[in-house]
Formats: C-alpha cells, structure tokens, sequence
C-alpha cells in the first residue's frame, strides 16, 4: 500500500464547518494524517469530521477566544499526542462598507477572526507542541483581494495583507527550530460564499449573474475560478515534508488572476 503524504502527522483545522475547512480536512485524512477540525458551529464540523473519516475528530472552538485557542489545542496533543500542521484557516468577511461608513465593530470582528485567531493559535501550538519537538508546519490563510485592494474592504484586506507579514515575521523567529510557516493565498473560490456575492454585486449593478461573473473573471489568464481542491492541494503540499525547505512564502492559487514578480 502506497504511503499517504501526511503520514503520522497529526493537524488542526479552524474555520472546519464550511468551505476550505471541511475539503482539506478529508484531504489530510486520506494522505495519513490524523485531524482535529475546529469551528464555532459545532453540528457542521461534527458533519465535516464524520465526512472526512475515522482519522478526523471535531470540537467546537472560538478562535478569537483564549481559552477556546489553547483547550483546541491541548484537545489534540491529548488525542493525538503532538500537533506537526497547524492550518489557521478560520476567516470572517466582515460587511462591505465604504470606508467613510466603517464601524468599529465591523473592523474589530473582521481582525480578530482574520489575524489575532491566527497568532493565538500559533502562539498555542508552538508552546504545546512544535517548539519541544523542534518541528512543524504553521499554514495561514490569506486573499489576493489584499494585492491590489478592493473597494468596501478596508477591513478585509488590511487583514489578508496583514497575514503575510505575520507569515514572514513567525518564518523568521521559528526557523531554527525546525519549523515552517507559509501563507496560501487564494483569489477566488467557488464557494457558497462566493456566488452570494457575485449574486450582490450583479444586483447592485443591473445585470445577470453570468454576465458579473464574466465580469470579473476577465483580468484572469484562465478565465476560470479555483475549487476548494484546487486551494487544498497547495494547502496539502505545504503541508508535507515535500516542501520542506519553503517558508516564510506568500503563494498565490487563483488561476493566474494575481502574478508576483
């Protein structure tokens, strides 16, 4: 029998309910590794766990949330023993507002969940398990949105953007011990989430769904959009002993709608 990529390797998984979460969790249970996912809507990553196989567990936690961050955390190292892939792919949109009709609330929600769940969640995981054992994987979740900005998402892509320097700065201080950290950057994703605003917007605008998605498919080499497979390979890759000499990266997976360089 053909060895999976993640063999004996044990993860963790915010944002597991719905969308990325769930697909890269049965991703990771299928290539050998055992997985703890992690959401606040408890029924649906109790769905997302028993969807992904007997390698996965679920367990309802607040990532914006102290407590919640480091019983996450202890709940699979008591399970599983350690933790070697941390994947903080726990997000929120926030409201689209223009800036001059920004809320506090709205800007404060949108970093805790988009940034500070992701150091909170570093922070736990380095000191439970990765620094000890002088090894691991951090994965964040950034959007290419926080390349060129995009208007009504001050909150948003200031907090994606933020994401990649947060990459670069753990790279740096957890590189002599073994450990990784990268930064998986999708464009768009065919979501429910993403149809809904493509939906929106066409309203917005007087026109058709297919014609607003054309639309904004156009500046696109392929013209296409990813699937959550498609963010969950490069998040799977990442993630393996494949690339084990890559960190501190910010790397794009939107079919050629952002090009770096």
């Amino acid at each position: 029998m053909t060895a999976g990529r993640l063999d004996g390797k044990v993860a963790i998984i915010t944002g597991a309910s719905t969308g990325l979460g769930p697909v890269m969790g049965a991703m990771f249970v299928r290539e050998g590794a055992k997985v703890l996912l992690a959401a606040r809507r408890e029924d649906l990553v109790k769905d997302a766990a028993a969807a992904a196989g007997g390698g996965a567990i679920a367990m309802r936690a607040d990532v914006t949330d102290e407590a919640d961050v480091a019983s996450m955390v202890s709940r699979a190292v008591e399970e599983f023993g350690h933790v070697d892939i941390m994947c903080n792919n726990a997000a929120a949109p926030g409201i689209d507002r223009w800036v001059w009709e920004q809320t506090l609330e709205n800007w404060n929600a949108t970093i805790a969940i988009d940034v500070t769940a992701a150091m909170l969640c570093t922070r736990e995981v380095l000191n439970q398990s990765m620094l000890a054992r002088r090894s691991g994987v951090i994965l964040n979740f950034s959007s290419t949105a926080a390349y060129p900005g995009m208007v009504r998402k001050t909150h948003y892509v200031t907090s994606k953007a933020s994401l990649r320097a947060f990459t670069k700065a753990v790279a740096l201080e957890v590189g002599p011990y073994g450990i990784r950290c990268n930064c998986v950057v999708p464009g768009s994703i065919d979501t429910d989430l993403w149809r809904s605003w493509v939906k929106r917007t066409a309203d917005e605008q007087g026109v058709d769904y297919e014609v607003q998605r054309e639309r904004l498919l156009q500046g696109v080499a392929l013209r296409d959009i990813s699937s959550t497979a498609d963010v969950a390979h490069l998040a799977l890759f990442l993630a393996s002993d494949e690339s084990r000499t890559i960190t501190g990266q910010s790397i794009p997976v939107d079919a050629g709608g952002y090009m770096q360089g």
